[in-house]
């Protein structure tokens, strides 16, 4: 027994969520499993997700679910459903934001040739950040024509996650790190998650660093994952690109997600709800095995992984395989879910001859702290006012023609936008033209806030609709902090 397991006094107490579809049938067999394998836990059970937000929870997580988490910070979780283009919010964002959970880990591994997969040496981890991008959340319909979404990306979010991919790196003997985003377009979001990547990368010399532009990277990733060893990215290419990878490496069903932070940790399967097998005994439990083995590894029961892990291992060398990723030649036993799991009990102990063994040790590595940094300088040098307006053909001239004057002497009307591509002056007349406009208004000198809410004043009394304003800061050596419009 691992040294950690046998220091272990008593049981660690975790929470249960078995989830919506079928994840109460994959929670019991994952459950089963640890029990055989007399794994030293204690368990209280909370109800999150879809029967929380019948039972009239509006954000499907009951007070006592909060309760339980800050008394017993691990959550073992299994699929929720999430309405599509409305109902009520993912209640797992909910929680991995809520818990701090800033770090998602998701490892994709070809079990080849017991799984089949046209890559056999794929190896790769995804550590994607896990709180902020367009995963916040914050959504506005602004017109009639025109809804938004915010994209917020932070330097502690940014330099949090790539420092904890480093030190993945580094803890587990991987020796290449790289970073995908598409800051070719989104030069100042994803510019700045690249920029902290150069920065940390040079603190690490024993590990290649490498940047890839997201939509290359992700078609390498479908196409060549061998050349990978660990994937840093944003939240939303992160979340695209580990279903990518768990599925070219045999099976999304197989892989098992890590959401860790500085206070808390929560284990889940990759794959969602299912309801369409729901309640019909053939569903796939590996995903939340393989969770629940990662689980364990952070609770210091070293052993109880190992063991488990190679297992299951040996289940799938055997040829025990459930519909998802039976293949005839390759599969012996087309198994459903009891069958599966008994599988597994029954190997306990025992290691797989062809695949690798694991040999877990230790609880993993201690999680980096942010260094904050002094706040820097910034000066007010304009203002984006955004209006809707959909009078005169939606004649940009027109509008420009209203705005000018308005202005008055603090300001310069310098462009209006529309959908970001500049409209005024001299804009092309093939743009389409919504009822959303950008007009930018730039400082003839020395600005605060209080010109700019006389210039909405102004402009209000004018009688055109603002729905929305951002400040235009310089930032040190008169930097802009903001973007350019599409042909300015």
């Amino acid at each position: 027994m691992d040294p950690i397991d046998q220091a272990r006094q008593e049981p660690a107490t975790i929470v249960l969520a078995p989830g919506d579809g079928i994840g109460p049938e994959i929670m019991d067999a994952t459950m089963c499993i640890l029990d055989a394998a007399r794994v030293p836990l204690k368990t209280e059970s909370v109800v999150l997700g879809q029967a929380a937000y019948e039972a009239g929870e509006p954000s499907g997580v009951p007070e006592r679910a909060w309760e339980l988490l800050r008394a017993h910070p691990t959550l073992l979780k299994g699929p929720m459903t999430t309405p599509q283009g409305g109902g009520y919010k993912s209640v797992n964002v909910t929680l991995r934001k809520s818990l701090g959970l800033f770090a998602n880990v998701r490892q994709c591994k070809a079990y080849s040739p017991f799984v089949s997969s046209n890559h056999p040496g794929m190896n790769l981890v995804i550590i994607r950040e896990n709180e902020e991008d367009l995963y916040a959340g914050i959504e506005h319909q602004q017109t009639d024509e025109v809804v938004q979404c915010l994209k917020l990306v932070t330097r502690p979010g940014c330099e949090s996650i790539i420092r904890y991919a480093f030190e993945y790196a580094r803890a587990y003997g991987r020796r290449r790190v790289t970073c995908m985003t598409k800051d070719n377009i989104m030069k100042m979001t994803d510019g700045l998650f690249h920029r902290i990547f150069e920065e940390v990368s040079a603190e690490y010399g024993d590990i290649e660093a490498h940047h890839e532009i997201i939509d290359i990277g992700a078609a390498r990733v479908a196409a060549q994952p061998e050349r990978y060893e660990v994937i840093v990215t944003l939240n939303l290419y992160g979340d695209i690109l580990s279903d990518i990878a768990a599925q070219v490496a045999g099976s999304i069903g197989l892989a098992g997600s890590t959401n860790v932070g500085r206070h808390a940790a929560m284990f889940e399967a990759v794959h969602g709800s299912a309801p369409d097998i729901a309640g019909k005994g053939v569903a796939n439990p590996s995903g939340l095995i393989v969770a629940a083995t990662q689980m364990l590894v952070h609770l210091g029961l070293s052993s109880h992984a190992t063991k488990i892990k190679n297992a299951w291992l040996r289940t799938l060398e055997d040829g025990i395989h459930t519909a998802d990723i039976y293949r005839e030649g390759l599969s012996r036993i087309h198994a459903d879910t009891e069958t599966f799991t008994r599988a597994v009990i029954e190997r306990l102990g025992v290691l797989p001859e062809r695949l690798e063994p694991v040999r877990y040790t230790g609880t993993g590595f201690l999680l980096p702290e942010w260094r904050a940094e002094p706040p820097g300088p910034r000066r007010l040098a304009g203002v984006d006012v955004f209006l809707a307006w959909s009078e005169a053909d939606r004649d940009p001239d027109e509008l420009g023609r209203r705005l000018g004057p308005l202005a008055d002497a603090a300001f310069d009307l310098r462009v209006i936008t529309n959908r970001g591509v500049k409209v005024f002056p001299e804009g092309l007349s093939e743009t389409l033209r919504t009822d959303h406009w950008r007009c930018r208004f730039m400082g003839c000198r020395a600005t605060d806030y209080g010109d700019v809410l006389k210039l909405l004043d102004r402009i209000h009394q004018a009688g055109l609709e603002v729905i929305k304003t951002e400040n235009l800061y310089e930032l040190a050596d008169a930097e802009p902090g903001y973007s350019m419009a599409q042909g300015q």
